[in-house]
């Protein structure tokens, strides 16, 4: 699957998005290394911290069907640049897949590429638990 599908799969899958309170939707397509996509969309909630995100949306989805290596996640907003994902979202991809790819695109078709390891240098991992007492 090539960028444009990808990003056309997340476009597809932010028209589903659940956000009444921030109107901002955002639609998410996670290529597995197995060729399968997930999607996921953002789905708000009344109490604001039971939000959760489109990226994290499509990973539950995928780790719970058993895929657990990524290629690539589109991510797509309806805004005039492209978005990148929020700070958790990096941290729960950067567990399966730290050097995945992640497209960020706009609906008028404005796209940015990059690697999540980019955005999201010295990702906190299991490294850093260490073996100690704590």
């Amino acid at each position: 699957m090539d960028r444009r599908e990808l990003v056309t799969e997340a476009a597809k899958a932010r028209s589903r998005a659940y956000a009444p309170y921030s109107s901002f939707a955002v639609g998410a397509a996670l290529l597995g290394k197995s060729g399968r996509v997930y999607h996921g969309c953002n789905v708000e909630n009344a109490s604001y911290g039971a939000t959760i995100c489109a990226e994290r949306v499509a990973l539950t989805k995928a780790v719970s069907e058993g895929e657990t290596e990524f290629q690539a996640i589109a991510v797509v907003c309806d805004t005039a640049e492209p978005v990148p994902p929020c700070g958790i979202c990096r941290q729960v991809l950067a567990e399966f897949s730290p050097r995945m790819e992640v497209i960020m695109a706009t609906l008028r078709g404005e796209c940015e590429t990059t690697r999540l390891d980019v955005l999201y240098p010295n990702a906190f991992g299991t490294a850093n638990l260490g073996g100690g007492d704590n």
